[in-house]
């Protein structure tokens, strides 16, 4: 680990795009400011922690969840519904079929 004095006011560059600088000092406690491009995360080290476990909780499934899957893959493939009405065109929440929002030029 590289450990380096800085004052309020300095600054530490981390490659070339981003900045930490030393905002303030109060007793024992520092606050920084990261200057960094947006496609650069930065987070506090339990946040980080955190966010990492449940990326891998959300990543671990069991075989019920495949076979659900699998299920619901079978269930779509079979195609249009009773009543000649395909699923997406019935689905409030998706809203009507690509056919129903076809129009006519003239």
């Amino acid at each position: 680990m590289l450990v380096l004095s800085r004052q309020r006011d300095e600054t530490i560059m981390i490659g070339d795009h981003i900045e930490v600088t030393v905002v303030d000092v109060r007793g024992d406690k520092v606050r920084i400011g990261i200057n960094a491009p947006t496609s650069v995360a930065v987070h506090r080290k339990e946040v980080y922690d955190a966010i990492k476990t449940e990326n891998e909780e959300a990543a671990r499934f069991d075989q019920r969840q495949l076979d659900g899957i699998k299920v619901s893959a079978a269930q779509s493939a079979r195609g249009p519904t009773p009543g000649g009405a395909s699923r997406r065109a019935r689905n409030p929440i998706r809203g009507p079929g690509l056919d129903a929002l076809k129009c006519k030029t003239a």
